[in-house]
């Protein structure tokens, strides 16, 4: 299963706490994230990550590359809803993409944890029950 993991920086220290916890599960996926993120998880929990560029410098947009060419099963996305970003634009157009792609996306931690209990019933029911239909 192909997950992308993303988090603006005040959610950061929860999505490091989040993969430590879901470790298990996630170093059995192929796990993706923009790039700050992606160095901080694979620094903090040992996960193989494919960082990508830091968000606001495109990170956001590759994620989205990677939702419109079936590429990704979920993203998990820990978005700091009080918080202006520069980048919002970029953003939109990834939640924007995930609705026109029908990819899951968890931006907050409780959805996180039930996509996470998603992914372990894949996981356990074998490959082909992780298979997304589209």
């Amino acid at each position: 299963m192909k997950i992308a993991l993303v988090a603006h920086d005040e959610k950061k220290p929860e999505i490091i706490e989040f993969a430590k916890t879901h470790k298990d599960l996630l170093s059995r996926c192929q796990i993706t994230a923009t790039g700050t993120t992606g160095k901080l998880i694979q620094e903090h929990s040992g996960l193989s990550v494919n960082a990508l560029l830091s968000g606001p410098l495109g990170g956001d947009q590759q994620i989205g590359s990677l939702v419109a060419t079936q590429n990704l099963d979920m993203i998990i996305f820990l978005r700091d809803p009080l918080t202006a970003q520069a980048h919002e634009p970029d953003i939109a157009a990834l939640l924007r993409v995930c609705d026109v792609h029908n990819i899951p996306l968890a931006t907050n931690r409780q959805s996180a944890e039930i996509l996470m209990s998603y992914v372990k019933q894949c996981l356990e029911g074998g490959e082909n029950s992780a298979n997304r239909t589209s």
